[in-house]
């Protein structure tokens, strides 16, 4: 039996898609399933139960025996809310629940970090155990996260095999329900529809032109692919990296959206906003040499076939993955 803990959400809900499409239907889906819209990413997958996340402790206490693995994907994701009590609840100490019983039920784990942790990349974008006690995240989220990656590598006890995957901006199918935290691609996809054009932040440092901000961007299919390679293969337990290693601008993003919708580049430069504009990362890019180290060696999408096959197969058919 599989645990995917925020099974009804982005990541989650393709991740089930994934464990259907390779012939696993003992399926445990936790979340807290209160939103109709976010549920829709479990309509048709196979699964054998549903279990509410504040249910799900005292759920597995009875049900260990019969436990394969956890991969515990969810989390509060938005970097927008300051409530550190609620990542306090829901990432950093729901988190160490669902750790120590993975100790205790000898119980392999899989977790969602972050590379919101690395801040503004002071440290670069290595994931060095080694560097985790200083790094700097920029808002509450990033720091929910690093600070359980940071009482994780401090345990003497940690379950027999454990990865934490820093996943860096992912985009792909089944965002819908995320609305402002959804990825860049579904809001451009969403503009030129409406206006015939994408508004992009301009540049406020002057070592990048406006649209040349960078990230790494990495499609949900890949992240997939990689979550099933370490719960398939358990190799040395750590935080891995979860990016394609190559980082791409906003201009490069919205001009593939375009050609994917077969229109006319048409963007608009607007001002980043006061209230995240010195919190604004200008790059990231993912050190992946660690994931490939341990022997995941399959390519990774490139950001325009990515961005066409979101656009053309999900987005403009409201389609789910």
């Amino acid at each position: 039996m599989i645990i995917v803990t925020g099974a009804a959400g982005f990541i989650g809900s393709c991740l089930v898609n994934k464990l259907n499409n390779k012939g696993f239907t003992d399926i445990i889906v936790v979340d807290d399933f209160s939103d109709p819209e976010k549920n829709k990413n479990l309509e048709h997958k196979t699964y054998a139960e549903q279990i509410h996340r504040d249910s799900f402790i005292d759920w597995l206490s009875e049900h260990h025996k019969t436990v394969d693995i956890i991969l515990h994907i969810g989390a509060r994701t938005d970097t927008t809310e300051f409530n550190v009590e609620v990542f306090n609840e829901l990432n950093l100490n729901y988190t160490k629940a669902i750790w120590k019983s993975c100790v205790k039920y000898d119980l392999p784990l899989i977790y969602a970090s972050s590379a919101a942790t690395y801040g503004l990349g002071e440290l670069g974008y290595l994931d060095d155990h080694s560097i985790v006690e200083r790094l700097k995240p920029l808002n509450p989220y990033g720091e929910s996260k690093n600070d359980f990656d940071k009482w994780a590598l401090k345990q003497s006890e940690k379950p027999r095999f454990w990865a934490g995957l820093k996943f860096f901006n992912v985009y792909g199918p089944n965002e819908y329900h995320k609305k402002r935290m959804a990825s860049v691609i579904l809001h451009s996809f969403e503009q030129i529809k409406n206006t015939g054009q994408v508004k992009l932040f301009r540049s406020h440092n002057p070592d990048f032109k406006d649209g040349q901000q960078l990230r790494d961007f990495i499609y949900v299919k890949d992240v997939i692919n990689i979550i099933y390679f370490l719960f398939q293969n358990k190799p040395k337990s750590g935080l891995y990296n979860v990016g394609t290693g190559k980082a791409r601008s906003f201009l490069d993003l919205a001009t593939a959206t375009f050609k994917a919708l077969g229109k006319e580049v048409n963007i608009e430069f607007i001002d980043t906003p006061l209230d995240i504009r010195d919190k604004y990362q200008y790059f990231t890019e993912a050190n992946m040499q660690k994931l490939k180290n341990i022997g995941y060696d399959r390519p990774f999408y490139s950001l325009e076939e990515g961005v066409t096959e979101y656009v053309l197969e999900f987005l403009k058919n409201q389609r789910y993955f």
